[in-house]
């Protein structure tokens, strides 16, 4: 999308890979054949990436991970702009979803790279 110059949707599927890996993180709680705990699934069904931190029991491994690298907290602020309404939102710039991406994909700070390791 960035390539193409396809900015909106750039921007709004990059943020949805991050709520993607939230919930993958909340679905990962409930073991093979277990039943899921309600609670849970009424809690992840939700867009807001900070709720779903929450939820995904990751809220603490992400603060000590936030209290000691400021480009990780840096990044995790540019992603927290995002919400499911940027999908219905025109003009965003292509420094924003390069920003968006960027903070995203980082290999040392990115937030899906982090995510990636809690898996």
């Amino acid at each position: 999308m960035l390539e193409n110059e396809k900015y909106d949707a750039a921007y709004y599927l990059a943020g949805y890979a991050v709520e993607c890996a939230l919930k993958a993180c909340i679905a990962k709680q409930t073991k093979r054949f277990d039943f899921p705990d309600k609670r849970i699934v009424d809690k992840s069904h939700v867009h807001n990436l900070k709720d779903l931190l929450s939820v995904s029991g990751l809220k603490q491994l992400h603060q000590q991970e936030s209290e000691g690298d400021a480009e990780f907290e840096a990044n995790w602020r540019v992603v927290t702009d995002w919400s499911q309404h940027h999908r219905y939102q025109l003009g965003h710039s292509a420094a924003e979803a390069r920003d968006l991406y960027a903070a995203i994909t980082g290999r040392k700070h990115g937030i899906l790279t982090w995510l990636k390791k809690q898996w």
